[in-house]
């Protein structure tokens, strides 16, 4: 089983077809939608979580591919600005795995990478807006 958010970009020739329908019905996914901006006529993109079997979501990828549609993983993939951090601590206390957590004695806040689970608590929490993902940065602009 696999469980992945990926962010779909759609061609504007397409963005009208119903290729996530197409997706769960054809491939046996699991579809939770989590952001979009669909426009006719124009780039669209969404942000989902897609589950299933793993043979069927490489297929449904493989097969999005082939629709002309441009697929981010978006696992692993939290952005700390540490120019923006004014090392508050906001982040490290609703951090659940401790990626963010008070380096000791300086008492800054660091964030490991590799201890991240992409929960996105961190974005609401940290005032100085010094979280992001790419849908932050450039997916959704």
């Amino acid at each position: 089983m696999v469980k992945q958010k990926i962010v779909l970009r759609f061609p504007p020739n397409i963005v009208e077809q119903p290729i996530i329908y197409m997706m769960i019905k054809d491939f046996d996914l699991m579809v939770n939608i989590l952001r979009a901006d669909i426009n006719p006529r124009k780039e669209g993109r969404l942000m989902m979580e897609v589950s299933g079997e793993n043979a069927d979501y490489q297929r449904a990828m493989a097969w999005l591919k082939e629709q002309g549609l441009i697929i981010t993983n978006l696992e692993q993939q939290i952005i700390w600005r540490e120019d923006r951090c004014t090392h508050c601590g906001a982040c490290t206390v609703i951090c659940p795995t401790g990626a963010l957590h008070f380096e000791r004695p300086s008492m800054n806040v660091q964030f490991d990478q590799d201890k991240c689970i992409v929960c996105e608590l961190c974005l609401r929490a940290c005032p100085a807006r010094a979280m992001e993902t790419p849908i932050d940065n450039a997916l959704f602009r």
